[in-house]
C-alpha cells in the first residue's frame, strides 16, 4: 500500500509553502513497509501527531549513551544522492542521524540474538543507498519503496553496486521532539534523544509482522548476512528511516 500520507489540517504552518504545510500535520497516516527481492510484505500504521497538546509528558529522558560503533561510515562506493549527516536539536541533546543509525543497527542485532540469529555486519554502501532513499522521500514528499521514477529498492542498489543476490528494505517515518501517539502502544511518546528515537523505530518494525519477519528471517525471507541503516532528519523534525538487508552472492 505504497503512497502519500493523508493530508489533514496543519498545526505548524509557517507560510513557507506547501512542503512545510504538509509537514505540520495534526492527524497523519504513517506507513511501515517491507519489500524484498525474494519476499514481499506491507503493513500500515497510523500514529497521530499530537504536538501542542498537554498530555503530561513531563519526564525528561537522559541523554543518549555512546552507541556501539556500527562500522565503516565512509565506504569506497557510495550513493551519489546520499545527503550525509542530518540532525535536530532538542532540549536534551542534538539528535544526529549517524548516532540514530548506529543505535538502530545495534538494537536490531540484539533482537536477532534473542532469537538465536547471528548479527548482521554493517555495510556502509548499503547504508548510503538507504540514506539516499530516505532523503529522497523527505524532499519529494512521498513514503514508499518505489520512488516517483519507478525505481524499487533493488533497482536503487544495483545503480550503485551489484553484490547482493537477495535484498530487502524496511522503512519508517516518525517525528523527533514531537508528541506522537502510536497504535497498539500505551500513551503518547516524544523522542528527544537519538537512543530513544532508535528504540522507537525498531519497536515499530518489530510490532509489524512483515517487518519483524524481515529482521528475524522468518517465512520466505532470505538469510541475510549484512545490512545498512539510513536515517534522514528534516528541519521540521520529521524522521525518515530505512534499514536495507543484503545477502551477498
Amino acid at each position: 500500500m505504497d503512497g502519500r500520507r493523508s493530508e489533514t489540517t496543519a498545526t505548524d504552518a509557517d507560510g513557507s509553502g506547501d512542503r512545510a504545510l504538509l509537514r505540520g500535520l495534526l492527524n497523519v497516516v504513517v506507513s511501515l513497509l517491507l519489500i524484498c527481492s525474494l519476499a514481499l510484505g506491507t503493513a500500515l500504521f497510523a500514529p497521530q501527531l499530537i504536538d501542542g497538546l498537554d498530555l503530561g509528558l513531563d519526564n525528561r529522558p537522559s541523554p543518549s549513551s555512546d552507541p556501539p560503533p556500527a562500522g565503516e561510515r565512509d565506504p569506497s562506493v557510495t550513493d551519489p544522492d546520499d545527503p550525509g549527516n542530518s540532525s535536530y536539536e532538542t532540549d536534551i541533546e542534538t539528535v544526529r542521524s549517524p548516532t540514530v543509525e548506529a543505535f538502530v543497527h545495534a538494537e536490531i542485532n540484539e533482537r536477532r540474538a534473542d532469537h538465536g540469529l547471528e548479527p548482521l555486519a554493517w555495510d556502509g554502501t548499503i547504508a548510503s543507498v538507504s540514506r539516499a532513499h530516505t532523503y529522497d522521500m523527505a524532499q519529494r514528499d512521498y513514503f514508499a519503496h518505489t520512488n516517483p521514477d519507478g525505481e524499487g529498492p533493488y533497482d536503487r542498489f544495483n545503480d550503485v553496486d551489484s553484490y547482493c543476490q537477495g535484498y530487502g528494505e524496511n522503512i519508517a517515518m516518525t517525528w523527533v521532539d514531537r508528541r506522537v501517539e502510536r497504535p497498539g502502544e500505551a500513551g503518547p511518546v516524544r523522542y528527544q534523544t537519538a537512543e530513544g528515537l532508535a528504540t522507537g523505530l525498531v519497536n515499530q518494525w518489530m510490532n509489524s509482522t512483515d517487518h519483524r519477519e524481515a529482521i528475524l528471517e522468518d517465512g520466505e525471507t532470505p538469510r541475510w548476512d549484512r545490512a545498512g541503516v539510513g536515517v534522514y532528519i528534516d528541519e521540521d523534525g520529521s524522521v525518515y528511516a530505512g534499514q536495507n538487508f543484503c545477502r551477498e552472492w
